[in-house]
């Protein structure tokens, strides 16, 4: 069998179509504010929560951003231990670690993110009395802990 030789110019014809494409065939630009936006929704404010909650529910309202929005709630924990529903703070925690970490910014960030998960879950605490809610607060105490000094360095 003999092979057939593409004429020398189609692969300048291919270069020539390429830098003709429409710039929708490119790749898409990440807005320039995306840092910024991360680090509004990952402060320990409840403004910083309700606004991150109110983009998890319009998700793709942010999808030019490209933040990854996947979560396994409290990890290998209980998303409501003791019936105290934590799985929406462990959420906004996972959000904050993993775009940190896509963005390079993780280190610096890892001690905040932390902080504002324990800030979420005392503000689950705030909605018991008695002693219903020093056991609540006595659990978020134990899941910052693990966060802390568990979670990815």
């Amino acid at each position: 069998m003999r092979r057939r030789r593409l004429p020398a110019l189609v692969p300048a014809l291919a270069t020539a179509v390429l830098a003709l494409a429409p710039a929708a065939w490119s790749a898409p630009q990440v807005p320039a504010d995306k840092p910024q936006v991360l680090s509004r929704w990952t402060q320990t404010g409840v403004a910083s929560y309700q606004e991150w909650a109110e983009a998890r529910e319009d998700r793709a309202a942010w999808a030019a951003y490209g933040f990854d929005w996947s979560t396994d709630h409290c990890t290998s924990s209980p998303d409501n231990p003791l019936g105290f529903p934590f799985a929406d703070a462990c959420a906004r925690h996972d959000f904050g670690y993993r775009n940190h970490r896509a963005a390079g910014l993780f280190p610096a960030a890892k001690t905040r993110l932390d902080l504002a998960f324990h800030a979420d879950l005392k503000r689950v605490c705030a909605h018991y009395s008695g002693s219903r809610r020093s056991s609540c607060e006595g659990t978020a105490w134990t899941y910052y802990q693990a966060v802390r000094l568990l979670g990815i360095s």
